[in-house]
């Protein structure tokens, strides 16, 4: 059942691994990267708007509720943002859909955002006020979560005691998640992430690595 911010849930989760100090040192990470990362790419911010409103009408940045942290009793559900790169009412008439290869919905400045991947530079704030993590699964929409924890074991599992990233293991080996098979092989990706999540060392190492292929993700325009 959906509530205001959470998402009530009969799944029993497994015990966390997480270390208590990874985690806090983890937070202090994404709220320092956070603000460093909003203070340098604020100047983008003009010439971003100004393209998106040039290229279609619309609001400059898009909302939408997705699936966050799972707690033992629920799911928490927050607001991402993100800069808009689909039409407006991209999905007023077929409701939710996965994304395909060349997505029709897509924008032309929208196409660039998403394969330099500025189109995410929004969800610095999500980081910020707690919804999200630099690093973590992929947040999922409502609409597929229940259709994807009964056909993936262990699914909800992979954001137990952890926040969904902007980036992380998966999304830096996948593109866009584009049917449930997509989804399906990045479970054993997010699981591995919260296995480093057990030591310091181990997450430290992990965080680099993703940080490094994400930077490759970006200026190398290989995004989706």
């Amino acid at each position: 059942m959906y509530h205001k911010n959470r998402v009530d849930t009969q799944h029993t989760y497994r015990k966390s691994d997480i270390n208590p100090t990874t985690a806090t040192i983890k937070r202090v990470f994404d709220i320092l990267f956070s603000v460093i990362g909003l203070w340098l790419t604020l100047p983008l911010y003009p010439l971003i708007f100004i393209a998106i409103k040039l290229d279609s009408p619309g609001p400059i940045l898009f909302r939408q509720i997705r699936i966050g942290r799972a707690l033992p009793d629920r799911s928490l559900i927050f607001h991402m943002m993100k800069f808009r790169t689909m039409h407006i009412d991209a999905e007023r008439v077929t409701g939710a859909t996965w994304a395909t290869e060349s997505d029709p919905r897509v924008t032309r400045i929208g196409r660039f955002l998403r394969k330099s991947r500025l189109d995410e530079l929004p969800q610095f704030i999500n980081v910020i006020v707690g919804d999200m993590s630099i690093i973590g699964p992929r947040p999922e929409r409502p609409s597929f979560y229940q259709e994807l924890e009964n056909a993936i074991p262990y699914f909800a599992d992979r954001t137990y005691g952890v926040r969904p990233g902007i980036t992380g293991l998966a999304q830096i080996n996948q593109g866009y998640d584009t049917c449930i098979e997509d989804v399906r092989s990045k479970v054993g990706f997010d699981h591995s992430y919260a296995l480093s999540l057990s030591s310091l060392r181990m997450w430290f190492k992990m965080d680099c690595y993703i940080i490094f292929k994400t930077i490759l993700v970006m200026v190398r325009g290989h995004g989706q």
